[in-house]
């Protein structure tokens, strides 16, 4: 599904990402962990086109580095920022109905799917987005990005503050959206989670991967998680 390969990308003279490489098959969730600060946020940031990237992006076999943003998202990628992005002074079911694309007829993903993971939604739907919780908005934010039918949907730390109850939701979803066979690559700060719901890890450190494995490889890795996860 998604192939990189000797990904490179500055912000100015700042060399961030060395030489990335990892792959996303169909249906897979890969994530990528680390410290903060290491790149992974700027890995899924410079797929999407900005910063832009040096070395090579495959997504479906065709190129896509160079392509912008708008392009990419034609492309089948979906992108759920860490800032979450919502339009505040649209209501919840006005923001939903944004992320449709024109010209997609059967989705995988709609308005009656984001109520029934979500009710709370639902109950929201005339409310506008400046008014929810945190929790709330990313609930939104990810829905709407599967409302415009993405083959891979890239999120960027969902759980980041937010109550248990609500991550084990969001957990229990990203599961939904693979079995729907959507890929996702998700960089997540919780370790539990992610070896929780993934096929596969990568461990990031100074702009590179250091670790790919299994949930259960990495789990047994006491080294790697010592001296790339834990502070």
């Amino acid at each position: 599904m998604l192939e990189v390969r000797n990904l490179h990308a500055y912000y100015g003279k700042s060399h961030i990402l060395q030489g990335v490489d990892f792959t996303v098959g169909d249906k897979e969730i890969v994530s990528i962990l680390g410290r903060n600060g290491v790149g992974r946020s700027t890995t899924l940031k410079t797929i999407m086109g900005e910063p832009k990237p040096h070395g090579e992006i495959l997504f479906k076999n065709r190129s896509i580095a160079g392509l912008k943003p708008y392009q990419i998202a034609r492309r089948g990628i979906g992108y759920v920022p860490e800032e979450r992005a919502i339009f505040p002074t649209l209501t919840v079911q006005q923001n939903l109905l944004l992320g449709i694309k024109p010209g997609t007829k059967a989705r995988r993903w709609g308005l009656e799917d984001s109520w029934r993971v979500f009710p709370r939604l639902r109950e929201r739907a005339e409310a506008p987005g400046s008014v929810l919780s945190g929790g709330e908005q990313q609930m939104l934010t990810i829905c709407r990005t599967l409302m415009g039918d993405p083959d891979l949907i890239m999120i960027d730390e969902p759980t980041e503050g937010l109550a248990p109850q609500i991550v084990e939701l969001i957990g229990d979803l990203l599961t939904e959206i693979a079995r729907r066979g959507i890929s996702i690559l998700l960089v997540e700060q919780r370790l539990v989670i992610a070896l929780r719901i993934s096929h596969r890890l990568y461990v990031m450190g100074h702009g590179r991967m250091v670790f790919e494995g299994s949930p259960s490889r990495l789990a047994a890795n006491a080294d790697i998680r010592r001296e790339w996860l834990e502070v």
